[in-house]
């Protein structure tokens, strides 16, 4: 189902987002390795730019300056959670132990949204759809196919996930000390402890993962447009993926996906 054609379940994945300090750079870079189309936006959206592929919108990138007395975000990307309500999840967030890094704030007529991270220290973002739902494009070349908890306390990760947002854990089989995250049962991410190959500051963070068609060639195109490999491409229980940097340091994986198995 690459198109996305109904809104998504509270506490499912529904957007992921770039901060770059330079956003047109960024767009050009993206749309060199997985053939998005983007554009900075206009003024009232702070320039802020949804990409498409297909048509379709499949992420947003923009500008990473300060705001409100704030110094500018990190060079990240953001995984946005969807929530029936962004207010009382928020509030939920907290009263589970979450910090709230950007208050519920209105954008135009598409939604409201915050910032916020879990105990473990993780950022993510929450998303009330009203206009605009999140990603209309998924689990095909170039498109958001899965996104990642990599923590430093699975076991407080997951008791907050669960109280905030209402996602369970469940061991994922074949997949030595790898989560599933699941809403109504349905696997919509997963969950890892933090991996003993990263360094050892690297904070608990959520990875986001774009499907390509052929994954070699991906990070030869990532690599070839001045972003690096941080893991080259291998082969796992999911698919042949690998972990790249974009030239302004933004991590994300990519991975050419199994295919699913039948029954």
């Amino acid at each position: 189902m690459p198109d996305v054609t109904s809104a998504y379940q509270p506490g499912t994945p529904c957007w992921v987002d770039l901060a770059a300090p330079d956003q047109q750079g960024a767009i050009d870079f993206y749309s060199s390795v997985f053939g998005w189309t983007g554009e900075v936006g206009p003024a009232e959206t702070g320039g802020y730019a949804v990409c498409l592929l297909n048509g379709k919108p499949v992420a947003g990138i923009m500008a990473a300056v300060p705001m409100g007395g704030q110094p500018a975000p990190p060079t990240v990307w953001t995984t946005y959670l969807a929530a029936a309500d962004a207010d009382a999840t928020s509030r939920a967030v907290s009263d589970a132990g979450g910090t709230l890094l950007m208050p519920v704030t209105d954008v135009m007529t598409l939604g409201r949204m915050c910032i916020a991270a879990d105990p473990t220290g993780a950022v993510f973002g929450i998303w009330q759809a009203v206009d605009f739902p999140g990603a209309g494009i998924v689990n095909e070349h170039g498109a958001l196919i899965w996104n990642e908890l990599n923590t430093t306390d699975r076991s407080a990760a997951s008791a907050f996930y669960r109280a905030a947002f209402g996602v369970e854990s469940a061991a994922l089989e074949g997949a030595e000390n790898y989560y599933a995250l699941k809403v109504n049962d349905h696997p919509v991410g997963g969950m890892q402890p933090m991996s003993e190959q990263m360094p050892p500051d690297t904070p608990s963070h959520w990875l986001v993962y774009f499907s390509v068609a052929d994954t070699d060639e991906t990070v030869k195109k990532v690599t070839a447009a001045g972003g690096a490999a941080l893991q080259q491409p291998f082969d796992m229980v999911a698919g042949r993926m690998a972990v790249v940097t974009d030239p302004q340091g933004a991590t994300f994986a990519v991975i050419n996906p199994k295919p699913m198995s039948q029954g």
